[in-house]
């Protein structure tokens, strides 16, 4: 039975953000196409389990192949899954991170977390706006609303944020209840959700230019391959 409450739930918050959020995702994926044509990178950046919404735009079939996921393992689970948690609340690490990749100030930047609320995250939209980037965030605003930043700015992403795009998760990042736990994540879902339409949404804009589509062919497709993608892009996306 509750697989089956899951699954309508969570149809419900897809139905729910695509009511909600499509201006914003049609505006986002203009914003995309014109980065394209501009050859510029589109920079995703997520701490903890939110960092997988910049890796489900990462060198993947069917992907823009301008994307940049800036895969720090000490803000993710690959080091450790509490180390990881403390490091995201650490003031002055998103500098650090930051300046390992090669960023340009016309490039734009997606910054994904549920909360919005730690140092990491929110001090990394506060870098790139600094440097001209605009910031793209998806976050809940139910979630971030209800609690403080643990930033010593006092700022929570959605504050800094040029465009917000709500992923409608409520707070907790759960949809069902066990008594008094809770579970059935759903933030992965609909960010990925998000990023796929805005990914779609961009491709329909270039096409109907006429621009060539730079997406990754799939690795497993006969007589394909992506060689050319990886010679242009490699030295400009580190984990490419």
């Amino acid at each position: 039975m509750s697989a089956r409450k899951y699954y309508e739930k969570i149809t419900s918050l897809i139905e729910t953000v695509e009511a909600t959020e499509y201006d914003t995702i049609v505006e986002v994926a203009k914003i995309f196409a014109q980065k394209v044509k501009e050859d510029k990178i589109i920079h995703f950046f997520g701490t903890g389990h939110s960092h997988m919404i910049g890796i489900e735009m990462f060198v993947r079939a069917g992907g823009l192949s301008n994307i940049n996921a800036m895969l720090d393992e000490t803000i993710t689970t690959a080091a450790g899954a509490q180390k990881g948690s403390h490091m995201e609340k650490i003031d002055g690490l998103a500098d650090i991170i930051y300046d390992q990749y090669d960023i340009d100030k016309d490039d734009i930047m997606v910054i994904t977390s549920n909360s919005g609320r730690n140092s990491v995250p929110v001090q990394m939209a506060m870098r790139a706006k600094k440097e001209g980037l605009k910031v793209i965030a998806i976050t809940s605003y139910d979630h971030s609303k209800s609690c403080d930043s643990r930033d010593k700015s006092g700022k929570k992403l959605y504050e800094i944020a040029d465009i917000v795009i709500d992923n409608c998760v409520p707070k907790g990042d759960a949809l069902l209840s066990y008594g008094k736990v809770s579970s059935g994540p759903a933030s992965t879902i609909t960010g990925a959700f998000i990023v796929n339409s805005i990914l779609t949404e961009t491709l329909d804009i270039l096409h109907k230019e006429n621009i060539q589509l730079p997406i990754f062919v799939s690795q497993n497709s006969d007589n394909f391959n992506n060689d050319h993608l990886y010679e242009k892009y490699t030295k400009r996306i580190k984990h490419m």
